[in-house]
């Protein structure tokens, strides 16, 4: 464990300290685009924050590669070569798209030729667990394909949930986290090698995303922009990859009793290959209904719009840095749940628990809808964001300037015409 300490720690030091000449660079070079419609902040911000995560997954990479123990997973696994491999072409993609935005099929053929690197250097799906049949096995471009649909559909999923300060990075980390204790169990609880390279790839994902949190947080000194937000994606998708691929549940066998009982206790693993990846299930969900909403208006799945779930949360009233947290506590429900019933499928108390803290987030959810307001005679000795005139005219001036509310949300302009006709809901003040 203390060399997965020293991994992280050098990998989010390496980061955090390159983020701050990445930005000087970024806005010598002109990475700043101008405000677009659909985004949030309110003024230009430099993006190519992968820039940084990039060099930190190398720096990452290095040290592992020279520590005792790490070092073997070098030495008898391709698989941090292909990893590697792979994450410099899909981050050369993303930095060239920060600076030139290039055509979203471009994009998309990259992110395919990146997976298929992987995929010819030995980072490939092989077999499938499925519950009560135990191992499927794939042939060679079966699991070519399966494989690269991963990788490309894990890197759209974090690259649309990236609309606000610190949300990607922040889920993506939560994600890892949990990722990296379900390996780290299956390496060292059950003593199963196969499941290294995919522990090494959580440890330095983690890293890449806490260097990065506090220069995005809000408000964001810079964006990690597609350069990042494929990067990590890439590395994500390469850890579910090799464990759910390459870890063969027989080699569980005599510590779970029968292989079917083996296969149930991988459940967070395979379901990542059908969803895809449990834990990123709300990326995972905008990106599917995005490409829902997008076609049945006739637009390409591609096009950018304010559909979002971070838009709506806003929408509906929440201010940015709270339906940010919301999205955190999301993600770690569905995350850290799967991860419990991995380890216990048996307890009662596991399902009681999800149950509850998902009646917490809805009522999180809804809490714009609920905000208490004291007493008239009450007034004077509570704050003025529940106060019922101050907060209506606070409401009222907020709207006419286009600024913030006494809670910190920005007023929602309905009944504005679109180009094509259509009633456009959301802040007037035009942002990320």
């Amino acid at each position: 464990m203390r060399e997965y300490l020293l991994t992280l720690c050098v990998t989010a030091a390496v980061t955090y300290l390159l983020t701050g000449p990445v930005r000087k660079f970024a806005i010598v070079a002109g990475a700043m685009p101008e405000i677009r419609a659909r985004d949030v902040h309110r003024e230009p911000t430099p993006r190519l924050g992968g820039i940084a995560m990039f060099f930190g997954l190398c720096a990452g990479l290095l040290v592992a590669d020279h520590l005792t123990n790490l070092g073997e997973v070098f030495e008898k696994s391709n698989e941090p070569r292909a990893l590697l491999s792979g994450a410099a072409l899909i981050w050369l993609i993303g930095v060239l798209d920060d600076k030139f935005e290039i055509d979203a099929l471009i994009k998309l053929g990259g992110q395919m030729i990146a997976a298929g690197v992987m995929v010819v250097q030995g980072l490939t799906i092989l077999w499938i667990p499925v519950p009560g049949v135990g191992n499927v096995a794939l042939t060679q471009g079966q699991g070519t394909l399966l494989t690269v649909a991963l990788v490309v559909i894990t890197i759209n999923a974090v690259n649309f949930v990236d609309g606000l300060d610190g949300l990607a990075a922040g889920m993506v980390c939560i994600a890892a986290c949990a990722f990296f204790l379900y390996a780290y169990r299956i390496w060292f609880g059950y003593n199963i090698e196969a499941a290294a390279p995919a522990t090494l790839f959580a440890v330095i994902l983690m890293g890449m995303c806490l260097g990065f949190l506090p220069h995005n947080m809000h408000p964001a000194r810079i964006f990690m922009g597609d350069s990042g937000s494929m990067l990590i994606g890439l590395v994500l998708a390469a850890g579910a990859i090799s464990v759910t691929g390459q870890v063969d549940p027989d080699a569980m066998r005599l510590f779970s009793g029968s292989e079917r009982n083996t296969v149930h206790q991988m459940v967070p693993v395979y379901i990542p290959l059908l969803m895809p990846l449990t834990i990123i299930a709300i990326p995972a969900a905008d990106l599917i209904l995005a490409i829902v909403r997008r076609t049945w208006r006739g637009q390409s799945p591609f096009a950018a719009d304010r559909g979002h779930l971070h838009h709506r949360l806003l929408e509906i009233g929440h201010s940015h840095s709270r339906a940010v947290l919301i999205m955190y506590f999301w993600s770690a429900l569905i995350a850290f749940g799967a991860l419990a019933y991995s380890v216990n499928a048996a307890s009662m108390w596991i399902v009681l628990g999800v149950v509850f803290l998902s009646a917490v987030g809805l009522v999180l959810l809804l809490l714009p809808r609920f905000t208490p307001r004291a007493p008239r005679w009450a007034e004077r000795f509570v704050p003025p964001r529940y106060r019922r005139r101050r907060a209506a005219a606070t409401d009222a001036s907020a709207a006419a300037e286009g600024t913030e509310d006494a809670e910190g949300r920005i007023p929602v302009s309905v009944g504005v015409s679109g180009a094509n006709g259509a009633t456009a809901v959301g802040p007037r003040s035009g942002a990320r």
